[in-house]
């Protein structure tokens, strides 16, 4: 078997499947189990604050159950969604001493907590927990850049098709996804108003794009339409 690998062509090597890169949640599961790290579980009601702007940052969560907003309110009373988290997210990664934004969560919801100072001494002596770290901010990172691009260069249309698809990715089973967060929260999100929302929403109806099997349970019939509206 030795002397096998060593005379193989290259192109086996070089075409060899690579190991599934490790969700957020299996990053944070992993950090979570080493030892010296406490996690705890608390449930919050439905438009209940988890954390408000401004905050000590002392802990970081992940979602078990349920799904979480985390917003800042603009100085005209307006307020902008910076993401949803759903089952499974890692949220409260900031940079600083104290949260960004705030973090409310949008139904009966179950998160997981770790005291952020565990989890930075883990990371001093513990290379799989700082690279799990690393990498979970970086996706924080990557999605906020997504995020200004959504809000800056695209219509009204593209942002909800491109809310769609991510929801699809995120959501979806058995073709059909159920969205725990209302239009005025899309609205938010996206940088529209909720009648802009439900206009986008309509027409897509109305052009087969998708269907709707109830209020917030929507299935995608046509993937590639919306695709293109995104790219």
């Amino acid at each position: 078997m030795h002397t096998q690998t060593i005379t193989a062509p290259a192109t086996t090597v070089l075409n060899a499947p690579r190991a599934p890169v490790p969700s957020s949640a299996d990053q944070f599961s992993i950090i979570a189990s080493c030892s010296g790290i406490i996690a705890t579980e608390f449930t919050y009601g439905k438009d209940e604050e988890i954390y408000g702007e401004g905050e000590p940052s002392e802990y970081v969560y992940q979602v078990i159950q349920g799904a979480v907003r985390t917003y800042k309110l603009l100085s005209d009373g307006r307020r902008q969604i910076g993401a949803f988290h759903l089952a499974g997210d890692v949220f409260g990664l900031d940079p600083g001493t104290s949260h960004r934004l705030t973090a409310e969560a949008i139904s009966d919801t179950t998160v997981r907590l770790v005291k952020r100072r565990s989890l930075e001494a883990a990371a001093g002596s513990n290379v799989r927990v700082a690279h799990n770290l690393w990498t979970m901010t970086a996706g924080d990172l990557r999605h906020a850049e997504d995020h200004m691009l959504l809000l800056g260069r695209k219509t009204a249309m593209e942002k909800v098709a491109t809310f769609l698809l991510e929801m699809d990715r995120r959501l979806a089973k058995a073709g059909m996804m159920a969205l725990p967060m209302c239009r005025r929260d899309i609205g938010d999100y996206l940088g529209i108003t909720l009648e802009t929302v439900s206009r986008a929403l309509s027409q897509l109806n109305d052009q087969g794009v998708l269907v709707f099997s109830s209020a917030r349970q929507i299935v995608l019939r046509n993937r590639q339409r919306l695709a293109d509206m995104d790219a």
